[in-house]
């Protein structure tokens, strides 16, 4: 139904000044797509609410509402160009008016539609230079529906396939986007169940979210009135820090389904982790966590294990906001089973002491494009020490990449043996007890792989290039004499 629309308003975008990049083309496609859906809507309310006998109260005043300043319509339903705003008319109606009042709109529960319109707008501005160019999107945009299943699953399946391009646009981009078969892996071997509550502090696009709702969804044929509501309501949990990543969070769970996400607005690591109590506290955790180095000193003070790195103060957040009983599952760099700076050790030692990290995803590199790293996924429970880890290694036939993206029967055959911790070719057990207690260090070595070449000692290496220069002066010696 909208793929072609989708592709129109990237090739209007395209043509510009304002938007250089996918970044912009889903940025500014955010806005007016939930513009749109929040007329919808109201429309859907209002019609409830006349079923009903009441009256239905609109959220926005009337000039701001889509068929007044965005498509107007005529007698016959066609769009009114009489009344349609167009060229510097319609960039100056949203630039001055239309964002001013819609970044005054507040609330103190995050789980509602006014406070998505504020917190959206607070930092969002249209960057579409043209009213002109503006006006073409609007006339595509009020083709689209939010109202039937099918027209909602459509525009998600879309809005899926633009976060993903812009994931691939660049490094900022990149830093939103996790592949959804892990994702979908991930929340596999986590098994959430509905009446739990579901947490990611870095949500970005809100993949981890998404695709748990989806899980959720799949895993029940019927679901009663106060499952629904609940799953709407009182399941999903995000913080991000990013504005752009912020909006397509919201978005990308609004076209999933979720009305009015628990998304906040805020830097997750500015909360000390020490004023975290039981009524914050959730019962699973799914996150790939930003990597780098760089925090400053006064957010690490948050902390108990001082560090610099990004994705380990994220995991003391993630250890320390679970439930007793909470599960999780992490993306991180895989230094971190094997780095020996103080803050590494200290930050295994908590995780396995206060937790059980039953399985360990040890993943080639390739998987996140351009990212240039290696990651494992932790899988834990919180509240008992850990006896015993399961290492699963990733071996493909063949380099991942743009071209050859990590898929879903790459992770079949982890899924599977993970029910039972079986070990094969590809996995195995380790007992705590045999790892240094020093250093507790993790490391993924395959003991199935004897195909691995054994690196030599300095020293061989040395007596080795030795003999190699004695061996080149004798040659040198006898061509000489030769000559």
């Amino acid at each position: 139904m909208f793929e072609q629309s989708f592709k129109n308003i990237d090739d209007i975008l395209r043509t510009d000044s304002g938007c250089a990049t996918e970044l912009d083309y889903v940025e500014q496609t955010s806005w007016i797509l939930f513009l749109k859906y929040l007329d919808d809507l109201e429309e859907t309310k209002k019609t409830e609410a006349a079923l009903a006998g009441k009256k239905y109260e609109y959220i926005l005043s009337p000039e701001y509402r889509w068929n007044t300043w965005a498509c107007p319509k005529n007698g016959d339903g066609k769009l009114d160009h009489n009344k349609a705003l167009d060229g510097d008319d319609l960039k100056d109606f949203v630039n001055n008016k239309l964002f001013p009042y819609l970044k005054k709109f507040r609330a103190e529960e995050p789980n509602t539609i006014e406070y998505k319109i504020g917190e959206i707008f607070h930092e969002l501005k249209n960057k579409i230079v043209s009213g002109y160019t503006l006006r073409k999107i609007l006339n595509i945009v009020d083709g689209m529906h939010f109202r039937l299943y099918e027209e909602k699953h459509e525009l998600s399946h879309l809005y899926e396939a633009k976060i993903k391009n812009m994931g691939n646009a660049g490094r900022n981009g990149g830093e939103y986007y996790t592949p959804r078969p892990l994702i979908k892996t991930i929340v596999k071997v986590v098994k959430p169940k509905i009446g739990e509550t579901i947490y990611d502090g870095a949500c970005g696009s809100a993949g981890f979210l998404v695709e748990s709702y989806n899980y959720l969804m799949q895993n029940k044929s019927t679901l009663s009135s106060g499952e629904m509501e609940r799953l709407q309501n009182k399941t999903f949990y995000g913080k991000e820090i990013k504005s752009l990543a912020y909006i397509i969070g919201i978005m990308n769970m609004i076209l999933h389904g979720i009305e009015a996400p628990n998304i906040r607005h805020m830097n997750t690591l500015s909360e000390n982790i020490n004023d975290i109590q039981e009524k914050d506290r959730y019962d699973v955790v799914l996150a790939n966590p930003p990597f780098g180095a760089g925090i400053g000193r006064e957010i690490q003070q948050n902390f108990p294990i001082k560090t610099g790195e990004t994705a380990f103060l994220f995991l003391q957040h993630f250890i320390k906001i679970l439930k007793a009983g909470g599960k999780a599952g992490i993306v991180i760099k895989n230094t971190f089973l094997s780095n020996t700076d103080n803050a590494s050790v200290s930050l295994r030692k908590l995780l396995l002491e206060n937790c059980n990290l039953h399985t360990v995803l040890d993943l080639p590199g390739g998987v996140f494009a351009g990212a240039g790293v290696k990651t494992v996924v932790l899988f834990f429970e919180k509240g008992a020490p850990t006896k015993k880890v399961w290492f699963y290694q990733l071996n493909l036939a063949r380099n991942l990449g743009k071209g050859h993206p990590l898929n879903e029967n790459d992770l079949a055959e982890f899924v599977e043996l993970q029910k039972t911790k079986a070990d094969s070719g590809n996995s195995w057990s380790e007992d705590v007890k045999n790892i240094d207690q020093k250093t507790f260090d993790l490391s993924v070595k395959n003991p199935n792989k004897n195909d691995e070449v054994v690196l030599r000692e300095p020293k061989d290496i040395l007596k080795e290039m030795r003999k190699l220069d004695e061996e080149s002066g004798n040659i040198l010696s006898n061509i000489k004499k030769l000559i």
